[in-house]
C-alpha cells in the first residue's frame, strides 16, 4: 500500500506500508513531510487503498490525516476488510474531507492483488511458477531439471520468492531436489526469508537436509492425520513447525484450500508455489492458481519428457481454462510469461 501527499503541485511526501505493524502508508507519508519542514494543511492526500479507521496493530489514519488538515483525499480502492470496508472513507468525509474514491482502480487492484485476496476470500494469493521446454516438459526422461532455464531466469525466480512470504513445494520436490528454498542475491537486501513449507501428507520427506537448516529460514510442514507419528516427531525435532490439515479427496495429498487458509491465518498474503507437474496441476485442478509465471527454455525434451502441469485436461477445447497474459519479458536465453487468472 502506498501514499503520496501533495500540495500546491508539489510532492511535500510519500511512503508505504512496510511490514505488518509498522506504520501505515499514510502516516509515512505525513512524517515525510514532517521531515521536509513541509507540512500537510491544505494538501490532497494520493492512496492506493483506504485509510483505516479502528484501532488494529496502529492507530488509525483517518485521525492523523484529520490531525494534519488534509484537504482531499484521493482513494484507489475500498479495503475489503471488514474492519474498514468503507468506514475510513466515511468517516474522512464526516470531518469535511473530501474523498473522490476509484481512481486508477484497477491498476491499483493489480498492484494490490494479494492483499485483496487474503482479506476478501481468507486464503493466500497463489503464484504458481513453472520452468518447461518449448514443448511444456518440466524434466527429462531421468527425471533430471537442473537447469532447464539459464542463470538469469533462475536469479529472477529469486526475486519472486523475495516479493512472497511463503514458498510451498510438494512431497515429491523436497524429495528429488533437496532445495534450500530461499531468497538469495536479489537487487534488494531480503530483510526476511520467506517461510518454507512442505506439503507432505504421508510423512514421506525425512527431517534433513536444506530444508530443515532452521539457520537458513523457517521451515513448516503442512501434512495430515496419515503421517506417521514418527515422522511428525522428527520433523518437530529438527526444528520445523508442523500443522496438520483435512486431506484431498483422493487422500494422498493435503486438501490445498486447507493449507493456503491456514497459511493466510499465519501473515501469508502470498504463496509462491514452486512443486513439480503434480502439484502444479493439482492447484489448478482446485482453481487455486491467481498468477503464474513460466520461464521457456529453448530447448526439447520430448514426448517422454516430465510434464509442466500433470493433469488429465479437459475432454474438449471449449472447457479448457483460459489465463490472461499479463507481460512478456526476455530474460537472459528464455523467455518469462506472466498470466493472471480470468475471473468468471
Amino acid at each position: 500500500m502506498g501514499a503520496v501527499l501533495v500540495r500546491d503541485g508539489e510532492v511535500v511526501g510519500s511512503g508505504w506500508h512496510r511490514q505488518v505493524g509498522g506504520p501505515h502508508a499514510e502516516v509515512e507519508a505525513l512524517r515525510a513531510a514532517g521531515d521536509r519542514g513541509d507540512h500537510a494543511r491544505g494538501a490532497t492526500l494520493y492512496v492506493t487503498l483506504e485509510p483505516c479507521s479502528h484501532h488494529g496493530r496502529t492507530p488509525p489514519c483517518v485521525d492523523a490525516l484529520v490531525e494534519a488538515g488534509v484537504a482531499r483525499v484521493v482513494v484507489a480502492l475500498q479495503d475489503p476488510d471488514h474492519h474498514v470496508a468503507g468506514q475510513g472513507i466515511a468517516s474522512l468525509r464526516e470531518h469535511g474531507i473530501t474523498v473522490d474514491v476509484g481512481i486508477e482502480a484497477e491498476p491499483a487492484a493489480r498492484l494490490l492483488a494479494p492483499y485483496l485476496v487474503h482479506r476478501a476470500l481468507g486464503r493466500s494469493f497463489v503464484v504458481l511458477k513453472t520452468a518447461t521446454s518449448l514443448d511444456g516438459r518440466s524434466a527429462a526422461r531421468d527425471g533430471s531439471s537442473r537447469w532447464i532455464t539459464g542463470p538469469s531466469a533462475r536469479a529472477d525466480v529469486h526475486e519472486l520468492r523475495a516479493d512472497s512470504q511463503a514458498v510451498i513445494v510438494g512431497a515429491g520436490t523436497a524429495l528429488a531436489d533437496r532445495p534450500s528454498l530461499t531468497a538469495r542475491d536479489t537487487r534488494a537486501s531480503v530483510e526476511r526469508q520467506p517461510l518454507r513449507v512442505v506439503l507432505d501428507a504421508q510423512g514421506r520427506v525425512p527431517a534433513e537436509g536444506p530444508l530443515f537448516d532452521a539457520s537458513l529460514a523457517p521451515t513448516l510442514v503442512i501434512t495430515t492425520t496419515a503421517a506417521p507419528e514418527e515422522a511428525t516427531s522428527a520433523w518437530l525435532a529438527a526444528g520445523a513447525k508442523v500443522q496438520t490439515v483435512a486431506a484431498s479427496a483422493t487422500g494422498t495429498g493435503v486438501d490445498l484450500m486447507s493449507a493456503l487458509e491456514l497459511l493466510a491465518g499465519l501473515g501469508v498474503l502470498q504463496a509462491l508455489v514452486e512443486g513439480g507437474g503434480r502439484l502444479a496441476g493439482a492447484f489448478f485442478e482446485a482453481g487455486l492458481v491467481d498468477r503464474l509465471v513460466t520461464y521457456v527454455a529453448p530447448t526439447i525434451l520430448g514426448r517422454d519428457g516430465h510434464l509442466a502441469f500433470d493433469v488429465a485436461g479437459p475432454a474438449t477445447i471449449a472447457d479448457a481454462p483460459r489465463l490472461q497474459l499479463v507481460d512478456v519479458a526476455r530474460v537472459g536465453d528464455d523467455v518469462r510469461l506472466d498470466y493472471s487468472k480470468v475471473e468468471g
